[in-house]
């Protein structure tokens, strides 16, 4: 396994900003430059913040070394981005690509993410301005990306996989559930009948039609508020796939923890506004929602469950306990009555924590 050092990468960058005219000769031999490693969260990748007279230039992202996979995600971060931002979608620019190395010259969005803004107000009422006065701004281009981005989308981009499937959902959603959280971290043995119930719960997903760009991390650290608008990273995960999957991340988002009421007012609103742009049984799709979301939960109690345990960022440990309330509440409901088994698992994973 082959790497770039971080001496390496920084000068592959600098000389392919001077490549795209970002910077000049002048500038990179002058004392006005500065390049800043910034930190990142559950990705291995590494990250730069480079400046001019304290004039922020870009982003430049590389990957930790270059295996055949960190090198497939760097190129579809490099297609898709691409993509989408041609198609008119709220993504950064990306201004060059090293192919080697995997490095990336992106544009920069600045640091303050909607994750901050709303754990930053603790004002129930204040929240709930923020919700409307930001949230619906968030849709209305979740929307656009997921209609538009599919347009013309080619799946041979995606490094891991083309389309959101049952396969998918099995071995990275509720497979990931039960290995990093419930074997790994709770160190409890699988109940007997636990697959069937999470391959009913992956049928009933799968039935929702799955031609539209999906994101597949769609939460609040990966939207910017650069100038206050909203802006969407992390997207080199995307892929063909069914569209409540990324409104579900929005909206049972740990890091935010939306009250439910809220949730359904943006539920209400995501539907209102994804009529304007093709044909909706608003009925189907709020069944589609339930069931996505709840894959969406699984997923994320086991990445966070294996990036505590196994990577050692304790930052996520926090988040377990409120994904699982959030399975609970979820499951719940109605359309879940056939999965007592995983309902069960839920309720002792909160008291075992």
């Amino acid at each position: 396994m082959s790497s770039y050092s971080d001496k390496n990468i920084v000068r592959l960058a600098l000389e392919l900003l001077q490549d795209v005219a970002l910077l000049s000769a002048s500038e990179i031999e002058s004392d006005r430059l500065t390049v800043k490693a910034i930190a990142s969260d559950g990705s291995t990748r590494r990250f730069w913040r480079v400046a001019v007279s304290g004039k922020n230039i870009c982003i430049a992202a590389a990957p930790l070394a270059t295996t055949e996979n960190e090198l497939k995600e760097s190129r579809s971060a490099w297609a898709i981005g691409k993509h989408l931002h041609q198609r008119g979608c709220a993504v950064p620019e990306i201004f060059g690509w090293h192919e080697d190395s995997g490095l990336l010259i992106f544009e920069d969005l600045g640091n303050e993410r909607l994750h901050g803004k709303v754990a930053g107000e603790d004002d129930v009422v204040s929240k709930e301005c923020l919700v409307k006065d930001c949230y619906l701004d968030v849709l209305s281009k979740l929307v656009h990306m997921q209609v538009e981005g599919a347009v013309g989308f080619d799946p041979s981009w995606c490094w891991d996989g083309g389309h959101y499937s049952k396969e998918l959902m099995l071995k990275r959603e509720s497979g990931y559930f039960l290995q990093a959280f419930w074997k790994d971290m709770l160190q409890q043995s699988t109940p007997e009948g636990i697959l069937l119930e999470c391959e009913h719960v992956a049928e009933l997903a799968a039935k929702a039609p799955a031609g539209y760009f999906l994101h597949r991390d769609f939460q609040s650290r990966n939207i910017m508020l650069a100038g206050g608008v909203p802006r969407f990273i992390d997207f080199q995960g995307g892929r063909l796939g069914p569209l409540a999957y990324d409104l579900a991340s929005l909206l049972i988002d740990p890091y935010t923890a939306l009250d439910y009421r809220l949730q359904e007012e943006l539920e209400d609103a995501y539907i209102q506004e994804l009529s304007k742009h093709i044909e909706l049984d608003s009925t189907v799709f709020r069944k589609e929602f339930q069931v996505l979301a709840l894959q969406r939960n699984l997923q994320i109690i086991g990445a966070f469950s294996f990036l505590s345990q196994v990577r050692g960022k304790s930052f996520f440990a926090g988040y377990i306990k409120p994904a699982l309330q959030t399975a609970k509440y979820r499951l719940e409901q109605p359309l879940f009555k056939d999965v007592p088994l995983l309902t069960k698992m839920i309720d002792q994973g909160l008291q075992l924590l």
